[in-house]
């Protein structure tokens, strides 16, 4: 299709013809100019957006199996953390939520399908995905930090030489440590089963240091374990909304309602209920 840049071109080589000629052309001119604008407007619409408000709900597919971001209540109904976030996000819209559960594995696949708006589901980010599907602002970070008792003298990694790191064997955590140790052999690290194990061994005063993911942290300090992460994740793994590629719309909706929670506190309190409400036992 040629431009309005070469059909301009055209109406001014025709222009000089007469007034008549001017006023026809202009006319056309402008009324193309119209109706390729529309065009242009109808094709960055955010058609996701649209047809949320046509419906009047926000559909997110979410795997309810992972507390305390979602799991199922004794009546079957989706409940957790992300359950709350997406439906506090929906009511700044002025929308139902509406959850579709499906398998984990099938989220992204239901997003790129259409069969849901959005994908709330602790879904960590993946950058190999970027070319298929868009990303919001992380809203968790479950990534591997390192953790010491309250009042530890160990403020990050440069504090571990000859100190006893608790990880739990096989985890992400455990490979950070190893990798620590490399750099500063005299770092020891006590191997547990599970991050419960981790966590215990750290109270117990059978490790200095911990390293451990954000939601085995969180859970330990919503039920009163006196510890802190301190210093950057080591890996990051942080949690984010998943949405439409072609949904810019959505995408900036979503991005300001994580942003408003972050800074009301919101967000905070959900956090605060959510993984005080699950059980952590060592």
């Amino acid at each position: 299709m040629r431009s309005l840049g070469a059909r301009a071109a055209v109406w001014r080589e025709r222009a000089g013809r007469g007034s008549i000629g001017l006023l026809a052309l202009l006319g056309v001119g402008i009324l193309a100019g119209l109706l390729l604008l529309g065009r242009d407007l109808l094709g960055s619409e955010d058609l996701t957006w649209q047809a949320m408000q046509r419906r009047g709900s926000w559909r997110v597919g979410m795997d309810p199996s992972f507390p305390p971001f979602e799991m199922l209540d004794e009546t079957g109904q989706p409940v957790g953390l992300d359950v709350d976030l997406a439906r506090a996000m929906a009511q700044e819209w002025g929308l139902e939520l509406e959850i579709v559960s499906l398998g984990f594995d099938g989220l992204v696949d239901a997003l790129l399908a259409g069969k849901i708006d959005s994908v709330v589901s602790a879904l960590p980010y993946d950058p190999r995905l970027t070319q298929d599907i868009a990303y919001s602002p992380p809203y968790f970070e479950a990534g591997v930090r390192l953790v010491v008792p309250q009042g530890s003298p160990i403020q990050d990694v440069q504090g571990l030489a000859g100190m006893r790191v608790a990880v739990e064997w096989g985890s992400a955590g455990d490979a950070v440590g190893r990798r620590l140790r490399r750099e500063e052999p005299s770092i020891q690290l006590i191997l547990r089963p599970s991050p419960e194990e981790a966590v215990a061994a750290l109270l117990a005063g059978d490790a200095d240091a911990l390293l451990i993911d954000g939601v085995t942290l969180g859970l330990a300090q919503a039920q009163g374990a006196a510890i802190q992460a301190v210093g950057p994740p080591l890996e990051s793994d942080p949690y984010v909304i998943a949405l439409p590629l072609d949904a810019p719309v959505l995408q900036e909706r979503v991005r300001a309602a994580l942003a408003s929670l972050r800074e009301s506190g919101a967000l905070a309190r959900l956090e605060a209920r959510w993984f005080a409400s699950s059980e952590m036992t060592p």
